[in-house]
């Protein structure tokens, strides 16, 4: 039996042709704020958002996402990227603007574990996830004939010890070069540092804990011989560091004595699932900056 799926687009960046959103990373300094408004003023932008964030005024860093409507954006985008330039040099900021309706393209990893995939797919096709899923690729095919079901691609690539490094240059040769970001939902490899090095911050993965915790094998079996209170999951971006990459988002719920093993993996595949699509769901807004190990997250 074939599966339709129908996406619903209530909430989608289509809408707004014209909006455009800014991130800068600086040391801060007076006149920050002042200059970004001035210069978008400037321009016949609208500022529709701003958020700011100052580690320490007195020699720290700075941090700013907004959100802007300009007439004609697609037309103006390049030339405002050109102009700004002089502004972001004056304050030594590290810059990006991202155009809203340019929906990011997304390619997910899975192996057998499917709850976190499922999510995400349900909350794209919800049009709650404001991207396009590009492809999955995954080292087992329990999950192509769902995913295809979703008319997305589905690339079969497995891994072994003796092959990762033909199946990571497998791995990059299927993604191409306009994937915005990679999304680990409960991709049972290792990621080589040569991988990440193509797509830094550009790597999200899903742990099984609250980090730091419990690592290696079984850490729901060794959460139970332990007695735990609270188990949790955390999403970050991957670096070369296993699970130590800059942490985007978290989340713990209460468990007691009562609960068995089985328990405590369907209360984590719920926490995971959650986690980890709200990380998607930020990034793909242009809501993270990183600064050395760290986010700043404005949501």
């Amino acid at each position: 039996m074939e599966l339709h799926v129908k996406r619903d687009h209530s909430s989608s960046s289509h809408q707004y042709p014209n909006r455009a959103r800014m991130l800068i990373s600086c040391p801060d300094g007076p006149g920050i704020v002042a200059a970004v408004s001035h210069f978008l003023h400037q321009h016949g932008a609208n500022i529709v958002q701003s958020d700011q964030y100052t580690m320490d005024p007195d020699g720290g860093m700075f941090f700013m996402r907004v959100e802007f409507d300009l007439p004609e954006l697609g037309e103006r985008l390049e030339e405002l990227r050109t102009q700004f330039s002089a502004v972001a040099d004056k304050f030594k900021m590290d810059w990006q603007i991202f155009q809203v309706s340019h929906k990011k393209r997304l390619a997910i990893f899975v192996s057998k574990e499917d709850h976190c995939l499922v999510e995400l797919l349900w909350q794209w096709q919800a049009g709650d996830l404001d991207a396009e899923i590009a492809l999955v690729v995954s080292n087992h095919t329990d999950m192509q004939a769902y995913v295809e079901s979703f008319g997305i691609p589905f690339h079969h690539i497995p891994v072994t010890a003796d092959t990762k490094a033909a199946a990571e240059q497998r791995q990059l040769e299927v993604i191409g070069g306009d994937i915005d970001v990679i999304i680990l939902a409960r991709y049972m490899q290792i990621i080589s540092p040569s991988f990440i090095e193509h797509f830094r911050h550009k790597i999200i993965n899903i742990h099984h804990s609250f980090l730091p915790a419990f690592v290696g094998g079984k850490p729901y079996a060794q959460a139970y011989q332990r007695g735990v209170k609270i188990i949790g999951a955390t999403a970050h971006y991957v670096t070369e560091e296993l699970d130590g990459g800059p942490i985007i988002e978290q989340d713990v719920q209460r468990v007691s004595h009562s609960d068995d093993v089985n328990e405590l993996k369907r209360i984590g595949r719920t926490i995971e699932r959650v986690v980890l699509a709200r990380a998607v769901k930020w990034h793909i807004e242009d809501r993270i900056l990183v600064h050395n190990n760290k986010t700043v997250v404005f949501n």
